[in-house]
């Protein structure tokens, strides 16, 4: 038999997926689920959107430039002109979604044993997309204990050598919540600079950010404008994951000619979805407002609520929906599968993101989980005392609870 290649074989398993087996079969037993492991927001997507989705009145569905349609990447320079970040449509590629803006980013700025320093835990498809382009993380570990802050320039010191080529952030943070300060960022510009380094940088939660400090894109950083390249998406802020509609932005011609040669290969970025996702950059005043309220409630009540379970503890996120917690557990994984397989409390169960998918080495974060607060106040009540009582009885509980 035929073998696969090696790169599949290294290949990891989404830490926020591979555990679906295991669901269906608990929804076949009549169990039910508290998703509490994915980014999918249950909110409803802008009006505009939706209402652009149904009137489409097109008699061919056609390919789109591979850039993504001009007025789109018009659109979206107003956008982010509303964030202080100056661009031309030039500046902006249309993706398939953020991920295909990381997967070209890569492919586009690395070679085959590149490598690139990346604060962990992380999200876990940074390491997929490294994997594709042959590319190699250096992860630089921060810490629950720290709240997750950025580690020392000494860290990264200790990193960079004749392969580096790149620095990657996720900021607002997935999976942990962290905002980066402005110190942090200037941190980061300095080392840039010193060592002629990308900065990749995943903005794609810039709208829920729960903290009075500024929003600081890497965009903003002076003297390193040709060095960055921002990743951004449409799937959070507007709760349309489904239509598969990011961005690459960067001021460097090199690299978006490099990006195009890719986005020509795979011909163009989704035409139904870019319909979509125009329409939605409209979306009201009242709709981000009643969004971005509505998470500040749900991180409240998620967070007061776990750190009220006995042995558990969750720094508090200042961004994006979800937050890394920690556990009175001897193995995340293990206590993930026997939520779904196992255990149910009055016919019902949760599902989380064992965190030691979010770090290179699986060996950490294995009492920690990922839990994104997409459900309303309601279900995430009940998750929580769902989850309280499973520590209750869990057979690798470290605490007696």
């Amino acid at each position: 038999m035929p073998k696969i290649s090696d790169r599949a074989v290294k290949m990891p398993e989404s830490p926020i997926r591979k555990l679906v087996p295991l669901a269906d079969e608990a929804k076949r037993r009549g169990i039910k689920i508290y998703h509490l492991n994915i980014g999918q927001p249950d909110l409803q997507s802008p009006q505009e959107g939706l209402d652009a989705l149904k009137s489409i009145d097109r008699k061919v569905l056609e390919y789109s430039p591979s850039d993504g349609y001009l007025s789109l990447r018009e659109k979206l320079v107003g956008y982010y002109e509303e964030y202080q970040i100056k661009l031309t449509p030039d500046d902006v590629i249309v993706t398939t979604g953020g991920s295909e803006a990381v997967l070209f980013a890569f492919m586009s700025c690395l070679n085959p044993g590149d490598e690139i320093i990346v604060p962990e835990p992380a999200y876990a498809n940074y390491m997929a997309f490294a994997i594709s382009a042959g590319a190699v993380i250096r992860p630089v570990m921060t810490s629950i204990d720290e709240g997750f802050a950025l580690p020392s320039v000494e860290q990264f010191e200790e990193l960079i050598n004749e392969r580096t080529r790149g620095i990657l952030i996720c900021n607002p943070n997935n999976p942990t919540g962290y905002l980066y300060t402005r110190q942090e960022m200037n941190r980061i510009r300095d080392l840039v600079l010193k060592h002629d380094l990308f900065l990749f940088s995943d903005e794609v939660y810039r709208e829920f950010i729960y903290t009075g400090s500024p929003y600081i894109s890497a965009c903003h950083l002076e003297g390193i404008e040709q060095n960055v390249v921002l990743i951004d998406s449409v799937s959070k802020r507007y709760s349309e994951c489904g239509i598969r509609i990011g961005a690459l932005i960067t001021k460097n011609k090199r690299v978006r000619d490099a990006v195009m040669k890719f986005c020509q290969a795979r011909l163009s970025p989704p035409l139904i979805g870019q319909i979509v996702a125009e329409a939605s950059i409209d979306a009201s005043r009242s709709y981000k407002i009643r969004t971005y309220e509505e998470y500040i409630e749900r991180r409240n009540c998620l967070i007061d609520g776990l750190n009220k379970i006995p042995g558990v503890y969750s720094p508090i996120p200042m961004g994006a929906f979800y937050t890394v917690a920690s556990l009175p557990i001897d193995d995340s994984d293990r206590f993930c599968a026997w939520c779904l397989e196992e255990f149910d409390y009055e016919g019902e169960t949760i599902m989380l993101a064992p965190a030691s998918g979010f770090y290179s080495d699986p060996t950490r974060g294995r009492n920690e989980v990922r839990i994104a607060y997409i459900l309303n106040k309601t279900d995430l009540r009940r998750a929580l005392m769902i989850l309280g009582e499973a520590l209750k009885v869990y057979p690798g509980r470290t605490i007696n609870v």
